[in-house]
């Protein structure tokens, strides 16, 4: 399998991010790490092995990136509106600096054809990421598929609220969104998939993925909130399973 390894400097974090990229063509798939984590963990633990079928038959372009939780979702500063500032500056460097690298990549390795926007994944953190980033940017992607993640905010940051907690917590944002807002219609027309266990340490991530679910359901968007069984947990062996099941629908 190709691979290649870049590492470039962010002006928005003011460090240096890299990323790795799997495959020679196909549809860019952007994969955000589980919580603190770096861009080669989804090569560690399997993750990449278990769509390798995928990446070789050219259906999809893999693109792993960097995390930015250590300075925001973990941080254990007092400064909770630096943390979440720092929340901010990750999504600025993945949406007007990762994206556009992404997609200008993806075009030269398709032949000059876009392959179609990003779809985002990720498990547990990065599945928090995969769906809040396709939330708030329907515009640059195309889908996520959203492993064991918690989408409430609160989970983080039980003692703080902002206009930023707001804004990177899908459960209260897709509440507070009206039935007519432009962004729901965009959201009709996406790949939206979570899934989560209802084994070991699936919560409060099984509360959220419900309570997604009836928010999507209450605006008509036909997301797709799928529910595992007892014995699944959230652990990397359950998620090598569920990531090339559901990309088979997507890719």
């Amino acid at each position: 399998m190709k691979t290649a390894y870049y590492k470039e400097y962010s002006y928005n974090l003011d460090r240096d991010m890299e990323f790795k990229v799997y495959g020679t063509a196909g549809k860019p798939v952007l994969v955000f790490p589980s919580q603190d984590g770096r861009f080669y963990d989804f090569e560690n633990q399997g993750m990449i092995t278990c769509i390798q079928d995928y990446i070789e038959a050219e259906r999809i372009q893999v693109f792993c990136c960097d995390s930015n939780d250590i300075n925001s979702w973990s941080s254990k500063s007092w400064d909770n509106r630096k943390r979440i500032e720092a929340q901010e500056q990750y999504f600025r460097y993945i949406t007007d600096e990762l994206c556009p690298r992404i997609y200008a990549i993806s075009k030269e390795a398709n032949g000059g054809i876009p392959r179609g926007a990003i779809l985002t994944t990720g498990c547990s953190m990065g599945g928090t990421h995969a769906l809040n980033f396709l939330l708030r940017r329907p515009d640059l992607f195309s889908g996520c598929i959203a492993l064991s993640g918690a989408y409430n905010a609160r989970f983080f940051f039980p003692d703080y609220w902002d206009d930023l907690t707001y804004a990177n917590s899908p459960v209260d944002y897709i509440d507070g969104m009206p039935y007519g807002h432009p962004y729901v219609d965009q959201y009709r027309h996406k790949d939206i998939i979570l899934c989560c266990g209802r084994g070991a340490w699936e919560v409060p991530m099984q509360d959220d993925a419900e309570r997604m679910r009836q928010l999507f359901d209450y605006k008509n968007i036909p997301a797709w909130v799928d529910f595992w069984g007892s014995d699944v947990s959230h652990d990397w062996v359950w998620w090598r399973q569920e990531l090339p099941y559901y990309m088979s629908f997507v890719c």
